[in-house]
C-alpha cells in the first residue's frame, strides 16, 4: 500500500504525519513493483532483461535490486559510467552493488566522449564569464539560495575552488548559468546513449531511476536520465526508497551515503543544487501538497514554521511548471491514426 492511499487528507495529526505518514509495508511494495516489472519487461516491452546505470546512490541501487529480484540477476546488466568529475566513491560503491547482487558490472568511462563533445571546455568557458581566472586545476559547483527560509528569486551562484584550496561564490548571469547547465547535461545524455547501446545489443529494456520527488519536481535531464523504458520507483517518495533499501538488503554504506548530484567537481548535495530543504522534509512538503494537508500541520511534523511550508508549497508548484516540459512527449501537429 502506498502512503498516499493509506491516510485520508486533512485527517492526520502532526504526530501521525511525522511518525507514520510515509511509512510503507516494504515487503508488500516490493512484491507489487517486482510483479509489475516482470509484466512490463517480458510481456509489454518484449525484452529479455534490464539495463541499469548505477551511480552508487540509493535510487539506482534500489532499482538494480528490484530488477534483479523481478527478472533474475542474470538478466540485469549493471553499467558503471564514471567521468572526470565523478567521485571515486561512486565507482567503488557501484562495484559494491554488483558484488551484492552477484553480477559482473560493465565499466564505461565516458570522459573521452565528453571531451570530444567539448563538455568540459564549454562549461569552463561559461564559468569564466563570471570568474575570469577559472582554469585548469580549479573545481566548481553551482548552488541555489535557500528559497524556503525567505522569499527570494531562484538565482544560481557558482562556487569555485582554486588549486590552493581557496573558495569563492559568485552570482551567475543568465548566460553563464545556461551555459554551465547545457554543457553538464552532456553527462546524463551520454550515459543514456551508452545504456541504450547495451539495451539494443542485448534486447534489454532501460531502467529509469528517479524517485517520486525527482520525477514530480523535474530533477532530471530531458533525454538524459529522464529517458527510460520503465521507471519503477517514480511513485515512491525518497524516504520510502530508503525503507525499500533496508528491506532489500542494500549495503549499509550506500544507505548511509548522502544524496549527491555527482555532476560537478566539488561535492554537491541535492538540497543545495535543487531542493532547498533536506529530502525528508521535502517529502513531507510534497505529500502535504499532494493531499491538501494544511501548511500548519506539515510545519509541526517537519519542524519548520508555517510560512516556510507555504513557501515550499509555492516552490513545488513552480518546479512542477518547469517539469511539464521535461516530461512531455514530442508534440505532433495532428494525431497520427492507425498506430
Amino acid at each position: 500500500m502506498s502512503a498516499s492511499s493509506s491516510v485520508s487528507a486533512g485527517s492526520v495529526s502532526a504526530r501521525a504525519i511525522s511518525a507514520d505518514l510515509l511509512r510503507i509495508d516494504a515487503a508488500r511494495e516490493t512484491e507489487k513493483i517486482t510483479s509489475r516489472l516482470r509484466e512490463i519487461v517480458f510481456n509489454q516491452l518484449k525484452r529479455k532483461g534490464a539495463v541499469v546505470g548505477v551511480s552508487g546512490g540509493i535510487d539506482s541501487t534500489v532499482v538494480a535490486f528490484l530488477c534483479a529480484r523481478a527478472l533474475g540477476k542474470e538478466r540485469v546488466l549493471i553499467l558503471l559510467m564514471p567521468e572526470a568529475d565523478s567521485s571515486p566513491d561512486s565507482l567503488r560503491l557501484g562495484r559494491a552493488v554488483a558484488d551484492a547482487l552477484g553480477t559482473r558490472p560493465v565499466l564505461e568511462d565516458i570522459s573521452p566522449i565528453l571531451k570530444g563533445a567539448r563538455c568540459y571546455e564549454r562549461r569552463d568557458a561559461a564559468i569564466r564569464e563570471v570568474v575570469p581566472e577559472y582554469s585548469a586545476g580549479y573545481k566548481s559547483k553551482i548552488v541555489l539560495p535557500n528559497m524556503v527560509e525567505a522569499d527570494r528569486y531562484a538565482i544560481f551562484s557558482v562556487v569555485v575552488e582554486s588549486p590552493d584550496g581557496k573558495q569563492k561564490k559568485v552570482r551567475l548571469s543568465l548566460n553563464a548559468y545556461l551555459g554551465i547547465v547545457a554543457a553538464t547535461n552532456f553527462k546524463q545524455r551520454t550515459r543514456k546513449m551508452i545504456e541504450y547501446y547495451y539495451a539494443d545489443l542485448m534486447q534489454y529494456a532501460v531502467a529509469g531511476t528517479p524517485n517520486r520527488l525527482e520525477y514530480d519536481q523535474g530533477f532530471f535531464v530531458k533525454n538524459g536520465d529522464g529517458a527510460a523504458d520503465f521507471k519503477p520507483i517514480a511513485h515512491v517518495y525518497k524516504s520510502q526508497v530508503y525503507q525499500l533499501a533496508e528491506y532489500l538488503g542494500v549495503p549499509q554504506e550506500i544507505r548511509n551515503r548522502p544524496s549527491t548530484t555527482d555532476t560537478y567537481s566539488l561535492e554537491q548535495s541535492q538540497e543545495e543544487f535543487y531542493f532547498s530543504l533536506p529530502l525528508e522534509k521535502m517529502d513531507l512538503c510534497l505529500y502535504g501538497k499532494n493531499n491538501g494537508i494544511a501548511a500548519a500541520e506539515i510545519a509541526l511534523a517537519a519542524d519548520l514554521d508555517e510560512k516556510e511550508i507555504e513557501r515550499a508549497y509555492k516552490m513545488i508548484d513552480s518546479k512542477r511548471a518547469v517539469a511539464r516540459y521535461l516530461r512531455a512527449a514530442p508534440a505532433l501537429i495532428e494525431e497520427v491514426h492507425g498506430l
